[in-house]
């Protein structure tokens, strides 16, 4: 019996099938959202990065293609001598004179086995070819050149120089008479393109068709392709070379060209750059192996190079755009390997994942829709209670007791005024211990426990977000952003009679809707925190708001540095003592109206403290300090501590 062979190897994206949930992927694009202010720069980073699963799966992102694009371009550069393949050549062309010499004197012995005029013909035509070969050129072009006027009278010879130029015209350039005529009328029709005509390409198409091989329907990219791999390919050999080898090899390339091929290629060249048909040039490669090249193999390896280059390019600007469909899935998988083919296609999935998830809409412009915007709020509200410990949340004093929230596990002795919800089973308990065994049993008013309740109280709540500068130095905004995100999560499943409101503030103050939050941004262009401004609104939108705690919650790293006159905002720095004056009117307007400011403080330096403290008096609310990393912690734990008790 045959035992069963098994290859084992490691996985590559491409062995199984990999699936990722549209939650999962909107968790992974979370973080880069609120930093990033936009969905698509945020689609744009989880496409650079790729995709991680809990398991250790992942989709490979287009960072690691071009760092693996670019480990083997260092491998190639390290490993070839590019300045070798006109050593290549100048030993072919020694090979030649060589085997001609040796010919030479092989006509020379057969001659001196005859009789006749025929041997001083062989001796005349012998001196001449000799003396031409003593002053063949040391120089590689040059010698190609002399020996294509050379009489050469061994066979081999000849045909070994011709098999020079063959190769010097077949990898290099391809000027046959189809290339020269194709060459011709597209100029000609470039030409007329430049001046605003439209000429008609399917003509030029149709004629000249077959020169591109598979390609049945070739258009007109194709032939400025064809151009630019002809030009690109000549000259990206010489831009790689030393410079003391460039000239040599270039003086060989113009050696074997045709001044009509030599001419119509620079038309079009210039032509196509004109018009800015061109997609690529040239690119200069340092090698510095050792490996030494003839012609066809450099050849070869400038192509790879070029290939390199152009899916690096396609990677760059897909990592720019986010348009993943310029990048050609074989060339990646030729370079990265299957699974990177694989990663792309999972790649090009994701906004198809999210958009059937109903979390984004969108071609051009990728927007979050209401689903998305409440399901990252959700996101935003998990993470920040994962962090908390379980005894972190104690009970904290509220003045006004409001409606019956939801049941408690735990039970407490009857008393009147109370909800009776009774535990029956606890009540009957406690008879039997009163009274002993025995039926019936007889309850007393003392025997019943009851449920405790959580107690809310209906409340409206501004959070006023400061978007001054500094705040996006350190992703202070993004932390406080994401609180407010995490806020609007809570307030909708736990408290929904509860309104908030959200206030941005920097050199002026606005409303900043749900839907508007996670694309705001701190503000780069104008300096100012006009807390006065921002107070002002938050006393209007909250004095709609007739029952309940009227709050607000402050999140600021600096001291006002702004203020409203009329419609205008005064700016000074440091704080004017009327910018001082102004806010802390504006505060006691708010402290008037029975609203309470908590302020959360992401920098503790002595102006802004000693501010603060001005804030407190004034309104009695109360005054933390946060780094951006546990502000989630210390405003959710303060405002929920402030909308819940238990019952006494």
């Amino acid at each position: 019996m045959t035992t069963p062979r098994y290859r084992y190897s490691r996985w590559d994206g491409s062995q199984s099938e990999f699936t990722i949930a549209a939650d999962d992927l909107l968790e992974q694009l979370t973080d880069d959202m609120f930093r990033q202010n936009d969905v698509m720069t945020a689609m744009k980073e989880l496409f650079r990065r790729g995709i991680h699963k809990r398991n250790n799966d992942r989709v490979q992102g287009l960072q690691e293609f071009l760092q693996q694009l670019r480990r083997h371009r260092k491998q190639k550069l390290e490993r070839y001598n590019i300045d070798s393949v006109v050593d290549d050549l100048r030993k072919r062309i020694d090979e030649v004179v060589r085997t001609e010499r040796q010919g030479i004197r092989k006509s020379l012995y057969e001659a001196s086995q005859k009789l006749g005029d025929s041997v001083d013909q062989t001796h005349q035509r012998v001196a001449v070819n000799l003396g031409k070969l003593d002053l063949i050129s040391d120089n590689v072009a040059g010698a190609i050149k002399e020996l294509e006027d050379y009489d050469f009278m061994d066979s081999k010879a000849r045909q070994m120089h011709q098999e020079i130029l063959n190769m010097l015209k077949q990898q290099i350039v391809d000027h046959t008479s189809q290339d020269i005529k194709m060459l011709r009328e597209l100029t000609h029709m470039l030409r007329e393109e430049l001046m605003g005509l439209k000429p008609d390409y399917r003509e030029l198409l149709d004629k000249f068709g077959s020169m591109f091989g598979s390609i049945s329907s070739p258009t007109l990219d194709d032939f400025i392709e064809h151009i630019e791999d002809q030009i690109i390919q000549t000259h990206a050999l010489s831009k790689s070379m030393s410079q003391n080898i460039k000239q040599e090899f270039e003086d060989v390339m113009a050696s074997v060209q045709s001044e009509k091929y030599k001419n119509e290629m620079s038309d079009v060249a210039s032509l196509i750059a004109k018009l800015k048909l061109g997609k690529e040039s040239a690119t200069k490669h340092s090698f510095t192996g050792e490996e030494r090249l003839d012609l066809s193999r450099a050849t070869e390896v400038l192509k790879e190079m070029r290939a390199i280059d152009r899916l690096e390019r396609s990677l760059r600007d897909a990592i720019q755009t986010g348009d993943l469909e310029n990048i050609d899935p074989d060339e990646l998988a030729r370079w990265s390997g299957d699974g990177a083919k694989y990663s792309l296609e999972k790649l090009k999935e994701v906004k198809h994942i999210l958009e059937e998830a109903g979390y984004m809409i969108g071609e051009d412009h990728l927007e979050l829709t209401p689903l998305g915007i409440r399901k990252i709020g959700q996101r935003a509200l998990v993470e920040v209670f994962s962090k908390l410990k379980k005894d972190r949340v104690g009970p904290h004093y509220i003045s006004l007791r409001g409606s019956i929230g939801e049941r408690l596990d735990e039970t407490k002795p009857y008393e009147y005024g109370y909800s009776f919800d009774v535990n029956l089973p606890q009540s009957l308990k406690k008879a039997l211990y009163r009274q002993g065994r025995g039926l019936p049993i007889r309850i007393e008013p003392s025997d019943f426990e009851v449920f405790r309740s959580e107690h809310s109280t209906q409340a409206a709540t501004v959070v006023l977000l400061d978007q001054s500068r500094s705040m996006g130095m350190v992703e202070s905004f993004q932390a406080a952003k994401k609180v407010a995100m995490a806020l609007f999560s809570l307030i909708r499943s736990q408290y929904p009679r509860d309104r908030l409101f959200i206030v941005g503030f920097s050199d002026y103050a606005h409303e900043i809707k749900e839907d508007e939050l996670l694309n705001a941004s701190w503000n780069t262009q104008r300096p100012g925190t006009n807390l006065h401004h921002a107070l002002m609104i938050s006393r209007k939108l909250l004095a709609k708001e007739k029952m309940g705690t009227r709050q607000i919650i402050l999140i600021t790293d600096g001291e006002p540095t702004a203020y409203l006159e009329g419609d205008r905002a005064y700016f000074s720095y440091p704080p004017t003592p009327k910018t001082v004056f102004e806010t802390l009117k504006e505060v006691k307007r708010c402290t008037q109206a029975g609203i309470i400011i908590n302020t959360f403080m992401l920098e503790n330096n002595y102006q802004l403290l000693n501010f603060i403290d001005n804030i407190t008096r004034v309104n009695r609310g109360r005054a933390f300090y946060s780094s951006p990393q546990a502000l989630g912690e210390f405003v959710l734990v303060d405002f929920v501590n402030n909308r819940q008790k238990r019952s006494n």
